[in-house]
């Protein structure tokens, strides 16, 4: 057995918990899949079946290269030893495609699928422009006081940063980890924007499986980065 402080049991550190939560919302997709209407609709010559799987893609991949590269840096300084002081650019670039890319796959199975759900498009349009603004409140607080850097994840790259206060002004202030609570409602905008069930149940799988992400990756790495 790895004793506590090696390398191995430092990089899977959570990650038992990481594939059985992904296992189970997976698992949980699939049962619902065909009630849900997944496969109804298309966009651009393709199924909603094919957006929802690339969304699918889309999340697992980005949470596993955001693991990979946290921990990797974070206990070896293994990307800053090949990329020197543009370790932490280098990170962000495919993190920012993921991001954005989520976003556009997001409003494209919502397309695809769209009327799908048995509710009034005035009321679908009113949630998706209520979910709107904590989502830009998010965005203007991290801008104004948080910082992107921040948001990236700079304290797993640069030691300077360890030594930061949680932040408690803009939305942090009224809502705790405004990060993971907030910021993932984008996803569920076109959901209630398009009325599409396809998109409302993809939504929920985005948002549950970041809280993966937190307790079995960003949260033990916080303890060890600020104890």
């Amino acid at each position: 057995m790895p004793d506590e402080d090696s390398p191995a049991r430092l990089m899977l550190e959570g990650q038992a918990g990481h594939v059985a939560g992904l296992a189970l919302l997976l698992a949980a997709l699939h049962s619902v899949s065909d009630i849900a209407g997944i496969k109804d609709g298309e966009f651009l010559g393709l199924l909603s079946a094919c957006w929802a799987t690339a969304i699918v893609l889309n999340v697992v991949f980005h949470q596993v290269y955001v693991w990979a590269c946290w921990r990797s840096e974070l206990h070896a300084h293994t990307l800053s030893r090949l990329f020197g002081n543009s370790a932490f650019l280098y990170f962000t670039i495919p993190f920012t495609v993921f991001m954005v890319l989520r976003v556009l796959l997001a409003f494209a199975l919502g397309w695809a699928n769209r009327g799908t759900l048995s509710i009034d498009p005035v009321v679908g349009y009113g949630v998706a422009v209520v979910m709107l603004f904590p989502v830009v409140w998010l965005a203007y607080s991290i801008k104004r006081y948080f910082t992107f850097r921040r948001a990236f994840g700079i304290d797993h790259f640069d030691a300077r940063y360890r030594g930061a206060e949680l932040e408690q002004r803009g939305i942090f202030r009224f809502i705790p980890n405004a990060m993971y609570t907030v910021g993932f409602l984008g996803v569920w905008i076109p959901a209630f924007l398009f009325q599409s069930t396809a998109a409302l149940v993809l939504a929920a799988f985005c948002h549950a499986y970041i809280w993966v992400h937190y307790f079995c990756t960003e949260k033990p790495d916080m303890k060890r980065i600020y104890g």
